[in-house]
């Protein structure tokens, strides 16, 4: 197997597995009670909700150290850009599984019902940490991937003009949350984060089936290669 088709490989694997943490949203419900701190129910569901999670802010991370060797050489800034916003949202996603993280310590602590607001407040943080780490920064990854893939064709057009048509749509349901116009796990929010989802989704299994295809990028990649190969100056 060539180096290009296993940087498509791993690249694909990372962006699928950034979808493990679907099940949160039910894993989560619990906290949102408004006694849970006090309550009974198994915090067993949190922590592995926290587990998940975790996976996904280092396939985050992962899915733009492979890619940025191969997108810089379309356009280097928004591949540098590209590392950047995955790890601002992995980080947040840390910072979010901390605040539930903390929420269940209180609750083994028996803290009691003095420590309800505080558990109310930490439940508010990680909703908004969520709505700016896996929502809003979401569709800058998909302005900028979508745009360095859109124009080295290393994939089917069709994806990255997917993930371009989602992240205004994204920008537009963050900002009704954000004023009050719907909730974050509204209908409106949830399908309007289909076409990002989708792109996501697609080219994760679109570059384990498939690799990159054949490109100006490509190219340069292979002679690149060889030229290193044989002691020359890359």
């Amino acid at each position: 197997m060539g180096s290009l088709r296993r940087t498509a490989l791993v690249a694909g694997v990372f962006y699928v597995l950034t979808f493990v943490s679907i099940p949160t949203v039910a894993l989560y419900g619990p906290v949102h009670d408004a006694d849970y701190i006090v309550g009974t129910t198994s915090e067993t569901p949190v922590v592995i909700g926290g587990v998940l999670e975790v996976i996904v802010a280092l396939s985050c991370i992962g899915t733009a150290v492979v890619l940025y060797p191969v997108v810089k050489r379309q356009g280097e800034a928004r591949a540098l850009g590209f590392v950047s916003a995955r790890i601002l949202e992995a980080a947040g996603i840390f910072v979010g599984v901390a605040s539930l993280l903390t929420l269940v310590a209180l609750r083994r602590a028996e803290a009691g019902a003095d420590a309800l607001v505080t558990g109310q407040a930490l439940v508010a943080f990680y909703d908004s940490i969520f709505l700016l780490s896996q929502s809003l920064i979401p569709a800058v990854n998909a302005l900028l991937l979508g745009s360095l893939l859109y124009q080295s064709r290393l994939v089917p057009r069709i994806l990255p003009v997917l993930g371009l048509i989602g992240a205004p749509l994204l920008v537009v349901a963050d900002a009704g949350t954000l004023f009050g116009l719907w909730d974050r796990l509204s209908p409106v929010a949830a399908i309007t984060a289909v076409p990002v989802a989708v792109w996501e989704f697609s080219l994760g299994v679109y570059l384990i089936v498939k690799g990159f295809k054949p490109s100006p990028v490509t190219a340069e990649m292979v002679a690149a290669g060889a030229r290193h190969a044989e002691g020359a100056p890359v």
